[in-house]
């Protein structure tokens, strides 16, 4: 009912900046949480940034003061702009959204007990964009 692209991911020195896009098409919702996640092989998926229902924008300490999420309303698209970069931001990120009307969207516990790895009733997921930052 929802599809979800990203694009922009790459190979990127430590200290480097780089921009995610996540365009959202296929769906009549007007109104839903989202946000990006990363996963690393091995570990369980992760929440990175987030926008909820209300508009408000939360990240995981983890990327606080280096990340920004955005959203183009018009063009349904999200964004995530990166900065200073780390090896240790190396992984898949992918875009979600939910479309549940009591979504509640909080990076930083959204994926706990990796309740982010099955599959979930008005949960759709990207298929992944690889970001590799090397040192």
């Amino acid at each position: 009912q929802m599809v979800l692209l990203e694009s922009g991911g790459g190979p990127v020195q430590a200290g480097g900046s780089l921009k995610l896009s996540c365009v959202v098409s296929g769906s009549s919702y007007r109104k839903y949480c989202i946000g990006w996640f990363r996963q690393v092989q091995g570990k369980e998926r992760e929440g990175v940034a987030a926008i909820d229902l209300d508009g408000s924008r939360n990240y995981d300490d983890s990327v606080k003061g280096r990340f920004t999420i955005s959203k183009d309303n018009a063009d349904r698209t999200l964004y995530l702009e990166m900065s200073s970069l780390k090896p240790g931001d190396t992984a898949m990120y992918y875009c979600a959204a939910e479309v549940r009307p009591t979504c509640r969207m909080n990076a930083a516990t959204y994926c706990n007990g990796g309740w982010c790895d099955q599959p979930r009733p008005g949960i759709y997921w990207g298929q992944g964009t690889q970001v590799t930052v090397s040192s």
